[in-house]
């Protein structure tokens, strides 16, 4: 059986960009960006890490640390960063693993053969604090991911812990959220949504985003 939401992500021990990484000490209590690119030194890559540099300090504030992954050795990934920094206009601060084993890869499995079996594909892991899997999201080689999607996913499961809402269709920070169908209870309901809700059918009610 692979692994699935809700899984405890498997821990490892793995040279990295930043020296050698032990995951679950390396996770302390965070949450974990843990996402593969196909190969250093290739052009959606560089502007993939480079926009997840950028958008660093938008995780910190949430809690997520951040880990990239390919198949490229330490020298290798120690040789492309100054060339993300320097056309990104950004300064990689997170470590890129370097997998040449695959031991991290076949893990997690961000190898799809029918795809390139020579690297990895575009896999992201969204993992708790608690160490469990929350969201898997995979692209194609030639498709460079969208890491505001990332963000976005991240705010919807922290409000999801916090306030047992979920979040609609194209739902952006600060827009009307969903209640849970199981909270049915009137009191309950003013106590933890004081702003009210709007109620199109029993199943469907909207209410501001709780802060």
């Amino acid at each position: 059986m692979g692994l699935r939401l809700g899984s405890v992500a498997p821990n490892f021990s793995q040279s990295s960009s930043q020296g050698e990484i032990e995951f679950y000490s390396y996770i302390e209590g965070s949450w974990i960006i843990l996402f593969s690119h196909p190969a250093d030194f290739t052009p959606v890559c560089t502007t993939e890490l480079g926009r997840a540099a950028k958008l660093k300090p938008e995780f910190d504030k949430r809690g997520v640390k951040m880990l990239a992954l390919s198949v490229d050795s330490k020298e290798v990934h120690d040789e492309w960063i100054p060339d993300i920094n320097e056309t990104q206009n950004c300064s990689v601060n997170f470590p890129i693993i370097a997998d040449s084993d695959y031991r991290v890869s076949s893990l997690y499995d961000m190898i799809h053969p029918q795809s390139t079996d020579k690297m990895t594909v575009r896999t992201v892991y969204i993992i708790d604090d608690k160490k469990k899997i929350r969201a898997m999201i995979t692209y194609p080689p030639s498709t460079g991911r969208n890491f505001d999607e990332i963000l976005r996913v991240v705010d919807s499961l922290q409000l999801t812990d916090k306030f047992m809402i979920a979040t609609p269709v194209d739902w952006k920070q600060g827009e009307d959220v969903v209640i849970a169908p199981s909270l049915t209870d009137e009191a309950e309901l003013k106590k933890r949504f004081p702003k009210g809700y709007t109620k199109q059918k029993p199943y469907l009610r909207l209410t501001p985003q709780p802060s």
